[in-house]
């Protein structure tokens, strides 16, 4: 398994099995620290996503009911490897796992406010595009050109995905509602429940 990338470069690889084990060892690691100050840990991003190409950095989502909840374990997630990289996105907290001597990255934490917007869609996302694996092929192409076109500048990278992003995000929110009883509708609080 390839885990790991240097800040600010892409590079992508086929879905690695591998990638959900070093998942699921860091959520539980992550259970072990927060307790219930975590209302819920996921993996998310593209390598929760089995169909696409994706960088070699897994993406983990900590739903919390108060961002101030996560900070109070900053001293013991340090202690973990867990570095605390501040407001990445505007009510996002971002924490990183990896060799920071060399700056190369394994793992990313987002906390967001749990059954909220921003939980809701990283959580919808993989759903969506682990059912339908046109739309994960189309998403996985784009990735694959800009990539090719942005190799060493991981910011316009992530730009340039965000209007499929959106689209995806459309329909998936469309097939949620379509689809209410399905499991992955169920996993999910409603936005309206808060």
């Amino acid at each position: 398994m390839s885990l790991g990338l240097k800040r600010k470069t892409v590079k992508l690889e086929p879905h690695d099995a591998a990638w959900e084990i070093s998942a699921q060892q860091v959520i539980h690691t992550l259970k072990g620290i927060l307790q219930e100050d975590a209302r819920d840990i996921q993996h998310i991003g593209s390598t929760s996503i089995k169909t696409i190409m994706a960088k070699p950095i897994v993406d983990i989502a900590v739903g919390v009911e108060k961002l101030e909840d996560m900070r109070k374990h900053d001293r013991q997630l340090e202690k973990g490897g867990f570095l605390f990289r501040g407001e990445d996105v505007k009510g996002q907290l971002l924490y990183v796992l990896g060799d920071t001597a060399n700056d190369i990255r394994t793992h990313h934490i987002h906390v967001v406010l749990w059954g909220r917007e921003d939980w809701r869609h990283y959580l919808l996302f993989r759903d969506y595009l682990n059912c339908h694996e046109e739309e994960a092929g189309a998403y996985s192409s784009l990735k694959k050109a800009l990539c090719e076109k942005y190799p060493n500048d991981r910011g316009s990278y992530t730009q340039n995905k965000q209007t499929m992003i959106d689209e995806i995000l459309i329909n998936a929110e469309r097939w949620e509602k379509e689809n209410e009883k399905t499991p992955f509708a169920r996993q999910r609080p409603k936005q309206t429940d808060f």
